[in-house]
């Protein structure tokens, strides 16, 4: 009984934090997105009910932002965690300059994500002084030049999940590459007496053995990509309706202090059906990991 008290006792920091910081905030954030005609100035409002639900999901706005991260999702989440583990199995098998490369693949992690953005727009945008350097490139090649930034929404889309994928690829690389060094070798060396073959050996031993990595990826990079926003400001500014850009987060924001704001039972709305689609997707990805994951 003792020891049980203390073990509370141990806990109660950590529960205090959750319940203060976590629990707390999503009670309230819940609540007001039941209140219909809320004030922010005075702090009333009209009535209780699921008005502001029916209204972010007519908002052409939020059915946008919602488009858009649901592809940003798709897209960015195995694309990335696919290049990470090829580049990461590349980084394992080479011994000379390994360390340098692996510092090479982590610098973008370690840069600013606005500086990022900068130089992305440098790269692809069109302005009355330059096509931009990738325009330069399919210049070169005989193709057409695309303003990726003010230009089609295909070209803003594939500009905003090649920043994604470069912002988000060292992370990824850098627990690969420590899984993939956690693996027994062992396991290599009976492998090679049986003579089995190395994508035989990559399904049967090195796949498995690092598959809960693999999935702590896969799960922390969809809650990731759908609370993307500052990956799309960094590129497309702050306007980001106008652009058709804009993200579900972008959508909280902007009710809540962009140029339509002043609207936190919206906001709030809005923020409850992202926290409703992100724990859905988890949990599927968890109850997934289940059947797929060897520890």
């Amino acid at each position: 009984m003792k020891q049980r008290a203390n073990a509370w006792l141990y806990l109660l920091p950590a529960l205090l934090f959750l319940v203060f910081f976590m629990v707390y905030p999503l009670v309230d954030v819940f609540v007001y997105s039941l209140e219909e005609g809320y004030n922010f100035a005075s702090q009333t409002y009209f009535g209780v009910g699921g008005y502001n639900y029916a209204y972010v999901l007519h908002d052409p706005y939020f059915l946008q932002a919602l488009k858009n991260t649901f592809l940003l999702v798709i897209i960015t989440v195995p694309l990335s965690t696919g290049l990470a583990l090829l580049i990461s199995l590349g980084l394992s098998s080479i011994r000379a300059l390994r360390n340098l490369f692996q510092t090479i693949y982590f610098l973008p992690y370690v840069t600013n994500t606005l500086a990022v953005g900068l130089v992305f727009m440098i790269l692809f945008q069109k302005t009355e002084y330059t096509d931009g350097l990738v325009n330069l490139l399919i210049h070169w090649f005989g193709g057409t030049g695309v303003d990726f930034i003010d230009g089609p929404y295909w070209a803003k889309m594939f500009v905003l999940c090649f920043y994604t994928v470069w912002v988000v690829l060292p992370f990824k690389i850098l627990i690969l590459t420590s899984a993939l060094a956690s693996v027994n070798p062992d396991y290599y060396k009976a492998a090679r007496v049986d003579g089995t073959s190395k994508p035989r050996t990559f399904l049967r031993i090195t796949l498995p053995m690092i598959s809960p990595m693999l999935f702590y990826l896969i799960i922390t990079g969809f809650i990731g990509a759908f609370k993307a926003y500052s990956d799309a400001v960094a590129l497309f500014g702050t306007d980001l309706n106008a652009a058709g850009m804009n993200t579900i987060v972008g959508y909280v924001y902007d009710m809540l202090y962009g140029d339509s704001g002043g609207f936190p039972s919206y906001a709030s709305a809005a923020a409850i059906l992202l926290f409703a689609i992100v724990l859905t997707i988890t949990c599927i990805n968890l109850l997934a990991s289940k059947k797929h994951v060897h520890h």
